[in-house]
């Protein structure tokens, strides 16, 4: 065995170049680990290399696009994937940890690779880290999958994480709220900067010129909330000594909504992490919405997007709307990285975001505390080292 980097299999719903704040977390995690130790179990296919993540084996215990739950026969389509698809998933996965015989399994428990991994691991006996994300039972996925399904989603999470070798989650809340539910402590692990992103903020903030351009990296989740931020734009925009333009960056298209103006909208379409990077370094602000009231509390208070973190490294200043329990609302209040904003009211809101808007250099003007954020909070090299020890003493636990 390589005592640095274990025969690491990664076990999770996702391929190793999906979109989302959720694979660039894991990619970002294992930048450094070798291809020729890296295997991966998914539920999901790769489509395609765009982020050029390569690992030595790949096994894929494939939903059927047609079955998977997404707006029709949802409940339908559940009742197949946990009666029919799981069982079959279950012994796909048995058999791909009796083929490969990792030293370690990393868990990142999404969607439907919860119920076969549940259902196998910890007795199988090898060293095992798992990472909460996002709980199995907010608001979106309760939507798509079920009630039903979800419950049994989050209990098979619980049990994996309880009985993890090693653990980490997303947030503090998370950590303080699994702790409570199965009694085991661990670690905060999350998107975060690199040694390069760290010198970028050191230096002086890029210029731009043209329009005041605010970006929107990722899927948006709440939709709601997004109309009324585009609602208070649209409403002073006019007022604002350059013209405001709202840049999208992702794998989804809103051209169709009733919001979208492509007068001063415009999408770029899900850009590498580089390009994205470079992209962003052009923008003037980010935007990081949540759900304005509590409704799904299992979101807003225990996720963290990734969006934020990435607005950080860019250098931008962070437009935040969000419920006062949640999550990024309480990142933004603890420093001083941008406005942060918590009213659905539409009159209030503009007020607000043209008063912010208004400001001729606001990268300057929070590049300290945007600095002392990033190391504080979003330190990637620490978590890294501290994942990679955890994967040595789940490999420890396997030699046994």
């Amino acid at each position: 065995m390589n005592e640095r980097f274990p025969r690491l299999l990664v076990a999770t719903e996702f391929p190793p170049n999906a979109p989302g704040g959720g694979p660039a977390v894991v990619r970002q995690m294992l930048r450094d680990w070798p291809a020729e130790q890296l295997f991966w179990w998914s539920c999901l296919p790769e489509r395609d290399q765009t982020f050029g993540r390569r690992v030595a084996g790949q096994a894929v215990a494939r939903i059927p696009g047609k079955l998977y739950p997404n707006r029709r026969w949802c409940g339908p389509k559940s009742w197949v994937l946990e009666q029919l698809w799981t069982p079959w998933a279950t012994r796909h996965f048995r058999r791909t940890l009796g083929q490969w015989q990792p030293d370690v399994v990393w868990v990142i428990p999404h969607g439907w690779s919860i119920p076969p991994l549940a259902k196998v691991l910890p007795r199988d006996g090898t060293g095992m880290h798992v990472s909460i994300h996002d709980y199995a039972d907010c608001g979106s996925m309760v939507r798509t999958f079920g009630g039903g399904p979800t419950r049994r989603m989050l209990a098979g999470a619980d049990r994996l994480y309880a009985g993890a070798t090693t653990r980490d989650a997303i947030c503090q809340p998370m950590i303080q709220n699994l702790l409570a539910r199965t009694g085991q402590e661990g670690a905060v692990a999350r998107a975060g900067l690199e040694r390069e992103d760290f010198e970028f903020l050191n230096g002086p903030p890029v210029p731009t010129t043209g329009p005041l351009r605010i970006a929107y990296a990722g899927t948006i989740l709440v939709e709601a909330a997004f109309g009324t931020f585009v609602s208070a734009l649209k409403k002073n925009r006019h007022r604002l000594s350059r013209p405001v333009a709202l840049e999208f960056f992702g794998n989804h298209s809103y051209r169709d909504r009733s919001w979208f103006d492509p007068a001063w909208m415009k999408e770029h379409g899900n850009l590498a992490a580089a390009p994205l990077a470079a992209a962003l370094k052009q923008c003037d602000w980010g935007f990081s919405p949540m759900s304005l009231t509590d409704d799904d509390p299992r979101y807003n208070r225990f996720s963290l997007p990734t969006k934020f973190v990435s607005y950080l490294g860019a250098g931008l200043p962070v437009i935040t709307l969000g419920h006062p329990e949640s999550s990024v609302v309480k990142m933004a209040c603890a420093y001083d990285v941008g406005v942060w904003l918590t009213t659905a009211d539409v009159n209030e809101l503009a007020e607000r975001l043209t008063a912010a808007l208004a400001d001729p250099a606001p990268k300057a003007r929070y590049q300290a505390e945007i600095l002392r954020c990033a190391r504080a909070e979003f330190d990637a090299d620490r978590m890294r080292t501290a994942l990679y020890a955890g994967f040595q003493t789940c490999a420890a636990v396997t030699r046994r």
